[in-house]
C-alpha cells in the first residue's frame, strides 16, 4: 500500500465520519441547514470527501501510484467521483430534509372518530377504554359516557377533554330503533 494510498483512505475516512455527525447530530450545532451553511450543506461535504478519499484511494492502489503523476491521475479520477457522490448527497438530503409528512394528530382530530370500547365504560363519573383508529392507527384512549358502555359497543368520540381521554356515545346498532 502506497502513501498516497493511506491519505486519499485517511480523506474517506473523514468523509465517513462527518457523514455520521451530519445525519445523526449536525441539526443540534443547527450544521447543514440550507439556510445556514448557504447552497452547500454538510451532508454533501461529507459526500465529497468520502468519495474522493475511497476513489483516490482505489485508483491509487489500481495505478500503483508512487509517482507524483500517477498521484495527480487518481486525485483527477477520485475529483470527478466525489463531484458526482456530492451532488447526489446534495440532492438526497435536500428530498428527505423537504419531504412532505401528515400533520401530526391532535386532540381535535378525535372528535367524529368511530371505535369499540374494550374496558367497560362506567356512567357519569369513571372511565373506561376505548380503542379508535387515528391516522390508520389504532390508539386507546380513557372514556366516559353519560350512559354506561360495555365491553364491545360501538362508540362515537363526542368530545375530547385532554389529549388522552374522551367522551363518548353509543352509536345506534342496525336493526335497532
Amino acid at each position: 500500500m502506497t502513501v498516497a494510498t493511506v491519505v486519499f483512505l485517511v480523506i474517506g475516512g473523514v468523509g465517513i465520519a462527518l457523514l455520521a455527525f451530519a445525519l445523526l447530530g449536525g441539526e443540534l450545532a443547527h450544521i447543514g441547514n440550507i439556510s445556514a451553511d448557504g447552497l452547500v450543506s454538510l451532508e454533501a461535504i461529507a459526500g465529497f470527501l468520502g468519495a474522493f478519499g475511497f476513489a483516490g484511494a482505489i485508483t491509487s492502489e489500481l495505478l500503483d501510484a508512487r509517482t507524483p503523476g500517477l498521484i495527480a491521475a487518481s486525485a483527477a479520477v477520485a475529483a470527478v467521483a466525489a463531484v458526482i457522490a456530492a451532488w447526489l448527497a446534495l440532492k438526497l438530503s435536500r428530498a428527505a430534509r423537504d419531504m412532505p409528512t401528515d400533520a401530526t394528530p391532535t386532540r381535535q382530530h378525535l372528535v367524529g372518530t368511530l371505535g369499540v370500547v374494550v374496558t367497560p365504560v362506567p356512567a357519569g363519573s369513571g372511565y373506561g377504554e376505548v380503542r379508535i383508529r387515528l391516522g390508520g392507527q389504532p390508539v386507546k384512549l380513557n372514556a366516559r359516557a353519560d350512559q354506561a358502555l360495555p365491553a364491545g359497543t360501538q362508540i362515537f368520540v363526542v368530545e375530547a377533554p385532554t389529549d388522552t381521554s374522551v367522551v363518548v356515545e353509543a352509536t345506534p346498532t342496525p336493526g335497532r330503533a
